[in-house]
């Protein structure tokens, strides 16, 4: 008996032990190798036949060692506005987007935030930045005229600009930013229905959207279009205060686990909602991630909402940042978080990279099956999966190519200096004469199209050439080339009249009405805002939301 005894002992124990002797190998091999980069580096540093920098090449081994694991892990070296403004949605400066103008070689105002220093003094869109302080900034690249562009709150300098041929000085002194979580929110065209759209959340989206719902239901909503389209995620806080908006108290939105004990939270709904009972229909894409995956997983998880569009980014990982040495700060991925039903929607598997580095998404064959609080059934992986899929619209190439130039930035920044007022939004609309003096611009400008196309083929020839085949599809290459090469930029730009001139009317409703104009363009005509409004009116919303028998 007593033998018996023994040996049970040392079978609970065995596990115990591996996973002992599992640590111990580990933390030996975290040994070795710490001291074979130490060594290593300081080989380099006595017999290498140049100096080297030990910042860069030590930077450079960090930023290697990130790349191993998950892209949302990053390394600050020091005291980084970009850090503080991802945390908290504030930075120090004048309140303008930037873009890098090829021809120029310099960069230039893409956009000034309504109300922000920038815009208040004047500063436009396409002004050409000429110089900072006096500094002159050609050749310099965006995150550098950037960094020189922001400073601390109360400071003031000189921004020096060409517009068209005239240059403008400007004296501007740069304060906290903080752009409106909330650009726009409004009524839709049937006059019931409420819009909301949500850019972020940083610090205060919960309060913007609160006050947003409030006015919206004084000017008598009935029902809510709560968009989270292109939004990048933010903090978890806000995400659940959001939820907590339209679901009861008492009710848990989101959890997370990690490898330490303390990153293991859960999250609850504190306070009783501004409302559970409103019909409410959230817009989400492909690019809606983190915490606007939180907050319209836990709206499907409790039935509280149709989710509509494309599928969500589908990040299930929680960041927190921790000090390093030197002032540093390392943006830490330090658990995944669950939605209510139980699962993660985490898409991208990062454990398991592929040979060239890429990683690999979780097929739906490998995801598992949950439930709604109603019965409805869910998956885990691949982001939040919509109630009702609105396909994005296909584009032609030409598009996103003219969206990139300097062409068609340089089109708008004419027309703009050209029309002193446009209509509001809702009655501007681009003339046949307009749109064919956009065409006539792009013709003569430059501007190429397929561009892509032609690369491929250079990489084609150079493979064919390789191999040995070029004799035989010499002539058929030579064709393809000609036609690409003769592409008629014209018939094209006429061709898809339909899908490019939304974009151009963006740009310039962007120009006259800022961001929040920018937004109300977008909705013209939207396939989802269609959608939606279809559904709200409809016994489909109540039909979309039962468990299936």
């Amino acid at each position: 008996m007593k033998y018996r005894t023994y040996i049970y002992i040392l079978m609970c124990m065995l596990p115990l032990c591996v996973a002992a002797q599992k640590k111990e190998n580990a933390n030996s091999a975290i040994s070795r190798n710490l001291e074979l980069f130490n060594d290593i580096y300081k080989q380099l540093d006595l017999f290498y036949v140049d100096s080297l920098n030990a910042d860069t090449v030590i930077g450079w081994g960090i930023r290697s060692m990130l790349r191993q694991v998950d892209p949302f892990t990053d390394y600050f070296p020091e005291e980084d506005e970009d850090l503080r403004q991802m945390a908290t949605g504030k930075y120090a400066g004048i309140g303008s987007l930037i873009r890098y103008h090829r021809k120029e070689q310099r960069a230039v105002i893409s956009e000034p935030y309504e109300g922000t220093p920038s815009q208040l003094a004047g500063v436009q869109a396409g002004d050409v930045i000429l110089s900072i302080d006096g500094k002159d900034v050609k050749g310099m690249l965006t995150p550098k005229v950037s960094s020189m562009l922001r400073g601390e709150a109360g400071t003031t300098f000189e921004l020096k600009v060409r517009r068209g041929q005239e240059e403008k000085s400007f004296l501007i002194t740069r304060q906290t930013i903080q752009l409106p979580q909330v650009p726009y929110f409004g009524m839709l065209s049937d006059g019931q229905t409420g819009y909301i759209f949500l850019t972020g959340f940083t610090e205060g989206a919960c309060r913007e959207v609160r006050d947003a719902l409030d006015r919206l239901r004084r000017q008598g909503a009935k029902r809510l279009v709560f968009d989270l389209r292109g939004n990048p995620g933010g903090a978890i806080n806000e995400a659940v205060d959001i939820a907590n908006l339209f679901l009861p108290k008492g009710k848990k939105v989101v959890y997370t686990r990690g490898k330490m004990s303390y990153t293991n939270r859960e999250y609850y709904t504190a306070t009783e909602p501004m409302d559970s009972v409103m019909p409410l229909v959230v817009l989400v894409d492909g690019t809606s991630a983190s915490a606007s995956e939180i907050v319209s997983g836990a709206l499907q998880d409790f039935d509280r909402a149709v989710i509509m569009g494309s599928r969500t980014y589908g990040k299930g990982f929680v960041q927190m940042i921790r000090e390093v040495p030197y002032h540093g700060s390392l943006k830490l991925t330090t658990s995944r978080y669950y939605i209510p039903s139980g699962r993660c929607i985490q898409a991208y598997d990062y454990r398991h990279l592929n040979a060239d580095g890429s990683v690999g998404i979780v097929p739906d064959s490998l995801t598992h099956l949950f439930h709604t609080a109603g019965g409805r059934e869910v998956r885990d992986g691949g982001g939040i999966k919509p109630d009702v899929e609105v396909k994005p619209d296909s584009l032609p190439t030409i598009i996103y190519e003219l969206v990139e130039s300097d062409e068609f930035f340089d089109y708008v920044t004419n027309y703009y200096h050209g029309h002193p007022t446009i209509p509001p939004i809702g009655e501007f609309r681009l003339s046949d004469e307009d749109y064919a003096a956009f065409v006539d611009s792009i013709q003569t400008s430059g501007f190429e199209a397929g561009k892509p196309c032609r690369e491929v083929l250079r990489l084609m020839r150079d493979i064919v050439r390789r191999e040995g085949y070029q004799e035989m599809v010499q002539a058929e290459l030579d064709v393809l080339e000609e036609k690409l090469t003769n592409n008629d930029v014209r018939a094209d730009l006429m061709r898809f009249r339909s899908k490019i001139e939304p974009y151009l009317c963006d740009e310039i409703a962007h120009r006259y009405y800022y961001q929040r104009g920018g937004v109300q363009q977008q909705l013209i005509d939207d396939p989802c805002i269609v959608r939606a409004l279809q559904v709200l009116s409809s016994n489909e919303y109540k039909d979309l939301l039962k468990a299936v028998p």
